[in-house]
């Protein structure tokens, strides 16, 4: 009896060059459904700068949805505007109008196109009454903005939740409806490390931050992970 279960095992059993062409085959399907599915649903952000704190920090990983938004080409550059539009308040991402070839920005949507907004005591104004902004850090100035401001049809006025450091709609005007590509869904890891480990083209700082975080686990924003939008 111990001799035929032990021969049916040999049958049975699986030559290791097969096993390992299965793994390939598996990994490259995986891949491929990976880079068809990143653009076209969604993308991975970092986050360089503090212009979003304390909504976002520093170091923030997020999962951006593309999903209704904006669909993308895989392995290219084109994207096409879908049906949904942006809220008022809720956090977009988009190619800035002003430089549609560098990064992504990320910032809250503050005005919807034929709105009215005002920027005074410190505070932010829409259609004559004063919005809201617990998530706010710092007053609200007007800046380079000539108030009031009326935002064009198609067109979305943004701004940093940090009011004093960020560059927006004060500065450079409204974002088309055509350059927003999507809206941030959960935060899926959080480093405390340099900035500049996070500015485009840095791979050696950005390897130092990932390495410092695996050597170090306190770097690790523990707490902000799978934070859901």
């Amino acid at each position: 009896m111990k001799a035929e279960s032990d021969k049916k095992q040999e049958v049975t059993q699986v030559p290791v060059g097969t096993k390992i062409q299965r793994e390939i085959i598996a990994w490259f399907w995986v891949g491929l459904a990976f880079l068809l599915i990143n653009g076209t649903i969604g993308q991975a952000r970092v986050i360089p700068s503090g212009s979003m704190e304390n909504t976002l920090l520093i170091g923030d990983h997020l999962i951006m949805s593309r999903i209704g938004y904006d669909a993308g080409v895989p392995f290219t550059s084109w994207h096409v505007p879908l049906w949904r539009n942006p809220k008022r308040q809720q956090v977009i991402i988009f190619k800035p109008p002003f430089a549609p070839d560098t990064p992504d920005y990320v910032k809250r949507v503050i005005g919807l196109p034929g709105d009215s907004v005002d920027i005074h005591d410190g505070a932010v104004w829409v259609n004559g009454q004063r919005l809201t902004e617990p998530y706010a850090v710092g007053a609200s100035e007007p800046y380079e903005l000539h108030t009031p401001y009326k935002v064009s049809d198609n067109c979305y006025f943004v701004m940093g939740d940090n009011r004093g450091n960020s560059y927006d709609s004060r500065f450079w005007g409204c974002v088309p409806r055509k350059d927003i590509i999507g809206t941030p869904v959960m935060i899926y890891m959080s480093l405390d490390a340099p900035s500049d480990a996070w500015e485009p083209g840095q791979i050696r700082e950005r390897f130092f931050a990932y390495a410092n975080a695996i050597l170090h686990p306190g770097s690790v924003r523990w707490r902000r992970l799978f934070h859901i939008f």
